[in-house]
């Protein structure tokens, strides 16, 4: 999930207004990992660093070659470089949305635009700004976060956080995050989100297809989680579409009669979803606590990936085709209207 970060050198020329101290926050910080950076060819020579973290390291410089090789992606010289993190996660983003309506609070962010979140180096930060929302009028939502892109403004390392996926996993964060670095559409950061996580998918399929061949014990895995996450997605797809029809029907009620409805999501994934999942992916989601901020995180990620998987078709299943085509949406208002047009 790509979140803001600024440099030292470009935060003399963005400081504005109320902003001054976030920015300083994220230009210092993102300052230290950038310093922390050490070549990955020397972390790999390093007795003192254990096998695994050097296995994950070398799959990285594999995955990052083919990217740029076989996918056609530029890796703007990123994930040369690894970086040991103190903490699980390198950064941590608050989502804010209206208690009585599913839609984002957007921050204005020089450079990037509107975005739906704001990243911070420290919880407790992100913390104090979720106060500033008062509970009767806005739903917060805190998730850590493990991997980021800089956009192609700056080297981005490997962090220790992303280490901790599975191999599958890691190559699709790899893939995912270079994807951003290659298109991002300014002011439509669900577009972006659901453009990487398409073309991440389908490029760390082609990956284990080509390391593999086509018999890859890693594809019948993915092959399982790839059915559930067609599950869940139609499932959220409906059910939040269902949930924006409610808040519209409904001008007014209580907070006790939104927690009611809400209730319904999980109700229904248990009766509808659950018995049908082959992994354990989703078997949180009937137990985590539900708002309007927590359930834009799967509009973001989880809604409806067809219109990317139509073009992909369309376009001979050419990564580089469909990659050009999304890239040649930067200027566009709506890059939304642009994909169901071509499509």
């Amino acid at each position: 999930m790509a979140v803001l970060k600024l440099s030292v050198v470009s935060i003399a020329l963005l400081l504005c207004g109320c902003q001054i101290d976030y920015l300083a926050h994220s230009a210092y910080n993102q300052s230290k990992i950038l310093r922390a950076r050490k070549p990955i060819e020397k972390v790999l020579a390093d007795p003192a660093v254990n096998e695994e973290t050097k296995r994950k390291l070398r799959l990285v410089l594999e995955v990052k070659k083919f990217a740029e090789e076989k996918l056609g992606l530029s890796s703007n010289r990123n994930y040369l470089t690894y970086v040991a993190l103190d903490r699980d996660s390198v950064s941590y983003v608050l989502q804010v949305a209206p208690f009585n309506e599913l839609s984002h609070y957007e921050w204005d962010y020089p450079i990037v635009g509107k975005m739906p979140y704001k990243g911070f180096f420290n919880k407790d930060l992100a913390k104090e700004e979720a106060k500033k929302f008062p509970e009767d009028k806005w739903d917060t939502y805190i998730r850590g976060v493990s991997a980021y892109s800089t956009l192609g403004w700056f080297h981005d390392p490997v962090l220790s956080s992303m280490l901790k996926y599975s191999d599958h996993d890691l190559v699709n964060t790899i893939i995912h995050e270079t994807v951003h670095a290659n298109v991002y559409i300014k002011n439509h950061a669900d577009f972006n989100e659901r453009l990487a996580m398409f073309l991440g998918g389908v490029g760390m399929k082609e990956f284990y297809t080509q390391k593999e061949g086509i018999d890859s014990k890693t594809l019948k895995d993915v092959a399982n989680e790839e059915v559930d996450e067609k599950t869940f997605s139609e499932f959220i797809s409906r059910e939040l579409d269902a949930l924006k029809k409610w808040y519209k029907e409904h001008k007014t009620f209580t907070p006790e009669e939104k927690k009611a409805r809400l209730d319904e999501i999980q109700t229904h994934f248990k009766k509808e979803v659950k018995s049908k999942l082959k992994s354990d992916n989703y078997s949180k989601f009937a137990e985590i606590k539900l708002n309007n901020a927590l359930l834009l995180t799967y509009q973001t990620y989880m809604y409806d990936l067809s219109d990317f998987q139509k073009l992909y078709e369309k376009k001979n299943h050419n990564y580089k085709a469909t990659l050009d085509f999304c890239k040649s949406l930067e200027k566009t208002e709506d890059p939304e209207k642009a994909l169901k047009t071509a499509i």
